[in-house]
């Protein structure tokens, strides 16, 4: 078959999908995406450009579908250059979150499409106003309805859309939800797989000199951020210092803002320890910054508890891989987290915006021995029957067979 993928950061969640393609030899692959270095073998890529866009002169709530207006047509400009050879796709997957697809029926009318879509947008009841710390003024709400402009232009194309959680279709309008089928994200369960030997040993990553005696909390975020419960992680940190000598931090993820809004200055990190100045330790508590791959799954490897907050928003791959590794997670009760965590089987939940109970969990978790074993064992056993690249492979070629009217493979 011809797989055309778009998206505008190749590979993107593709990754897995494209490699078992391509590992086939019986596909043809082309991936339209903005220029970036990666490569994969056996993937034609084929890269648009952004013209420059003079935003200011366009209503602030519609940028963001200015841009994607802009990407549709580059990409599609792109793409037809390449229909002029003769390549003609079978089926076009990609991101409706960033407009790529909106003209791709133009260009290739008939074709079946499956789209990625991520998250619907609300003024409440999911991820805005979900914290009472930080509520949005009402004059932004238009500016959150704006966001979905592409989600409503997506949903009215033909073929079929696609997500990975039940939480996530169900931020969708009713009358949308049956066009979107759930396909669950994959890890490799290979490569972020347990091993004791790390756990019972000492551990050096950066700033951290971990003995093997010793306790380690881990958090892992894209950005230090409270759309990922930064603030909720760093008030409960002063009390489990305080009860246990025998524990060191570590905290993946940058200075950045990938979600919500920015801090009055600086950075939420400088913010928090600002506020909690004299409580949390330097000596224990380590900010890494972002961190090679490798060093990642070392961290969960040896972590004896893992905290991963969330507003009721899209799921970290953190998350996803903190399981697969087996590790004893305290994960916030948003039904983010619910939709993979069964509290005392495979991790613990806690209130997301409660910094005590936060801190309670951990250091009851550090204590009991026992139900950390628990713990550790039921995420993996999770991740093996619900998380493997199999079952998210096999899933994904079920519903292009169903599109495409050709059998999935017998081996899928």
């Amino acid at each position: 078959m011809r797989y055309l993928f778009v998206h505008q950061n190749f590979p993107a969640q593709y990754l897995h999908l494209v490699r078992h393609l391509c590992a086939q030899r019986r596909h043809e692959v082309v991936f339209v995406c903005e220029p970036n270095a990666n490569h994969l073998a056996g993937v034609r890529k084929l890269v648009y450009r952004l013209p420059r866009i003079p935003l200011e002169m366009v209503h602030p709530d519609a940028r963001e579908f200015a841009l994607a207006q802009h990407r549709a047509g580059a990409a599609a400009q792109a793409i037809g250059q390449l229909k002029t050879l003769g390549f003609v796709p079978d089926i076009i997957i990609g991101h409706h979150g960033w407009g790529e697809l909106l003209n791709m029926q133009d260009v290739f009318p008939g074709t079946p499409m499956l789209g990625y879509f991520e998250f619907f947008y609300h003024t409440d009841g999911v991820d805005v106003g979900y914290d009472p710390e930080f509520p949005l003024d009402p004059a932004q709400f238009p500016r959150v309805r704006a966001k979905n402009a592409v989600n409503l232009l997506a949903l009215a194309l033909p073929g079929r859309g696609q997500t990975p959680t039940a939480f996530q279709r169900e931020t969708y309008p009713e009358w949308a939800r049956p066009r979107i089928e759930i396909i669950p994200e994959g890890v490799d369960l290979e490569a972020c797989s347990p091993d004791p030997a790390v756990r019972r040993a000492g551990l050096t990553e950066g700033t951290l000199r971990l003995s093997a005696r010793q306790k380690l909390v881990t958090y892992v975020a894209r950005d230090l951020e409270p759309y990922r419960g930064f603030h909720v992680l760093m008030r409960a940190l002063p009390a489990v210092l305080k009860a246990r000598a025998d524990v060191q931090v570590a905290i993946v993820g940058s200075d950045g803002v990938s979600y919500g809004a920015p801090p009055p200055e600086g950075s939420w990190r400088a913010q928090m320890l600002a506020e909690l100045r004299g409580a949390i330790d330097p000596d224990r508590v380590h900010f890494l910054g972002r961190v090679p791959y490798e060093a990642h799954l070392r961290l969960l490897r040896r972590s004896d508890a893992h905290v991963y907050l969330t507003y009721p928003f899209v799921a970290s791959w953190s998350l996803r891989e903190a399981l697969a590794v087996g590790c004893a997670v305290i994960g916030a009760d948003t039904p983010t987290v619910q939709e993979f965590i069964a509290h005392g089987a495979n991790g613990l939940l806690t209130p997301g915006l409660d910094p005590v109970a936060l801190s309670s969990a951990i250091l009851g978790l550090l204590e009991d021995g026992k139900i950390a074993r628990t713990l550790r064992a039921g995420a993996r056993a999770y991740a093996e029957t619900h998380l493997s690249l199999d079952g998210h492979i096999a899933a994904f070629e079920a519903v292009i067979a169903r599109l495409t009217g050709r059998e999935a493979p017998a081996n899928a």
